[in-house]
């Protein structure tokens, strides 16, 4: 399936670029997330004339997500937990979360999809680094330091 791409995806291409996508992922992803639009003759025209707009808003979103991440690059969150032995935590820190302390110390909001941890919940005290994608071109990586609940 041909889908025009109406902002750029990781992966897949730049905004206005025509991808090959599978069915299933053009129909029940990108088609429905805005993110794509099929490959017709009459909506090629059409995106054609919506082009300058849709620059300026992707130029607005990169914006700010490169100011959000210039304030939460590189910084460091401390939190407190129940331990265990040997620094295992009672239960664990998960995406929830850290968008829960990104939003608390910072005042920035993220979604869950964006908080990246390849290797799962946080479940050992010490530093962990903790990556989120704020936009298809930013990505910020902050410090999570998890201490043992006196």
């Amino acid at each position: 399936m041909k889908v025009i791409l109406v902002e750029s995806v990781r992966g897949l291409g730049k905004m206005g670029e025509v991808v090959n996508v599978r069915p299933g992922y053009g129909r029940n992803f990108l088609i429905p997330q805005q993110k794509a639009v099929s490959a017709t003759a009459a909506n090629l025209s059409k995106f054609e004339a919506q082009r300058a707009e849709l620059e300026r808003k992707a130029k607005e979103a990169l914006a700010v997500a490169e100011k959000q991440a210039a304030q939460i690059n590189g910084k460091t969150i401390s939190v407190a937990a129940k331990t265990g032995d040997e620094g295992r935590l009672f239960g664990s820190i998960g995406t929830s979360d850290i968008v829960r302390l990104v939003k608390e110390n910072f005042d920035i909001q993220v979604a869950r999809s964006e908080v990246k941890m390849p290797h799962g919940a946080i479940r050992q005290t010490g530093e962990h680094h903790i990556e989120i994608d704020l936009h298809s071109d930013v990505v910020a990586t902050i410090n999570i330091v998890v201490t043992a609940e006196v």
